[in-house]
């Protein structure tokens, strides 16, 4: 059998330059988040099937990688099934017949299960660092696949809006940070509240039960636009009066924000929801919008914008409250995103704790920066010693010698043979940052 070279498809391979890209990239958001307290943790890639699959998920939870169940237990749940016992899509419906874990989708339900599982060892509230890979089952394009890391801090035990606000400020901290490298600027932060669409929602008339069938639709704004949402809704079935209310309530916002900078916003978003869904949604809910948008409008850089999006999702089922996301000015996708999902630690725990987080695109934020051929400044200094072998094999101790001690100094320093095609070989070692390359003969200088 031949093997194949490639890798699997939505999978990748990275070249010594591109890792030198994605360590940059994790080393400045680890310092950065490290400054704010945050304390990296690590969960395993692999998790319980019941886990991934009870609904949290959204549109995720149809692109899990199922791992199955491994030997008796996989060849008793084939006899069920042979036998009639577990027949059909219905019996494996949620993956747990013939699986028992899953490749994770995020770094989310895995930290609410470790929270859960350590808590009593953990300070509250307990601020998380987690970067790790996670794997979906989709469809692969340009910045999107099927493994990639994800970079998530979260805050777990703050219920007040301090959370939110210390996670717009370092997020965006690290995204200036990085791409300020490469002279990109002009940041967006889109903020919104799941309880603020939820009673829109139930204002204009659609069923309560039915809110997360509608915000899938309503994700999709951006891309189909509000007549493609309207049109949607139709077909799915939802009362006409009930959508044309709904898409009404997006059309009034637009005019009432218009051009207001985040704390004209925050005024204004607070008369809209005692107009419009006031007897809808809990107490509280526009104040403390408010109160993250003008702090957090003061934390963070000149050219980042803050502001209010009432047609913002996030596809996740879990998000309970606030919820955030980052786009960069002329790119059509967000590099960052998140929430707070004050229900979910519970679910393993049986006891809420109030939680909030917010995740780096970092797939994405690595493809731009190759893009704009990204150029490390800030590594010691490379050295080569090449050594031709036919005139001075005796001397190899000598160099390592002097690489040894050029590397105590702090310098990055190889030692490989001479080759045939020297030139070659050079231009290959220059190309990989080293300054000084130095070819060793039997006579040769060190």
């Amino acid at each position: 059998m031949k093997f194949i070279q490639t890798p699997v498809k939505g999978m990748q391979d990275f070249l010594p330059s591109d890792m030198q890209l994605r360590q940059h990239v994790l080393s400045t958001i680890r310092r950065t988040y490290a400054q704010f307290g945050f304390n990296e943790i690590e969960t395993p890639m692999m998790e319980h099937i019941e886990n991934l699959t009870g609904k949290n998920g959204g549109e995720n939870e149809k692109l899990i990688f199922k791992v199955l169940k491994r030997g008796a237990e996989l060849q008793r749940a084939l006899g069920k099934i042979r036998a009639g016992g577990e027949t059909g899509t219905d019996a494996n419906e949620d993956g747990t017949v013939l699986a028992d874990s899953a490749l994770r989708y995020d770094l989310t339900v895995p930290l609410s299960r470790y929270y859960s599982c350590h808590k009593n060892d953990l300070p509250t509230p307990f601020k998380a660092l987690q970067i790790g890979n996670v794997f979906r089952a989709d469809r692969p394009q340009k910045g999107r696949f099927r493994q990639f890391t994800q970079c998530d801090i979260d805050i777990i035990g703050d219920s007040s809006s301090m959370a939110e606000i210390e996670l717009i400020a370092a997020t965006s901290k690290a995204l200036t940070r990085i791409f300020s490298e490469v002279n990109v600027h002009g940041f967006t932060v889109h903020i919104n509240d799941r309880r603020i669409l939820k009673a829109m929602a139930e204002n204009a008339g659609f069923p309560a039960d039915s809110c997360d069938e509608v915000f899938i639709i309503l994700d999709k704004m951006d891309k189909i636009g509000k007549d493609g949402v309207k049109e949607e809704l139709l077909k799915e079935g939802f009362d006409a009066a009930a959508t044309d209310r709904y898409i009404g309530y997006f059309d009034e916002l637009e005019k009432v924000l218009g051009q207001a900078d985040s704390k004209e916003q925050a005024a204004l978003i607070q008369d809209f929801i005692a107009k419009t869904c006031g007897d809808k949604i809990e107490e509280g809910v526009g104040s403390s919008l408010s109160s993250i948008m003008e702090a957090a409008g003061g934390m963070i850089d000149s050219d980042i914008t803050l502001k209010f999006d009432p047609t913002l999702v996030r596809g996740m089922g879990y998000y309970t409250g606030t919820i955030f996301e980052i786009t960069i000015d002329n790119y059509s996708f967000s590099i960052a995103g998140g929430g707070r999902y004050d229900k979910m630690v519970g679910k393993f725990s049986g006891q809420d704790a109030p939680a909030c987080g917010f995740s780096i695109g970092f797939e994405r934020i690595y493809t731009i920066l190759k893009d704009l051929n990204w150029k490390s400044t800030d590594e010691a200094e490379k050295k080569a010693y090449l050594v031709d072998l036919k005139s001075a094999a005796s001397r190899v101790p000598e160099v390592f010698a002097k690489a040894t001690a050029e590397r105590g100094e702090g310098l990055t320093v190889t030692v490989e043979p001479l080759k045939k095609n020297a030139k070659f070989q050079i231009d290959t070692l220059e190309k990989a940052g080293y300054t000084t390359v130095t070819k060793v003969y039997a006579d040769t200088e060190l």
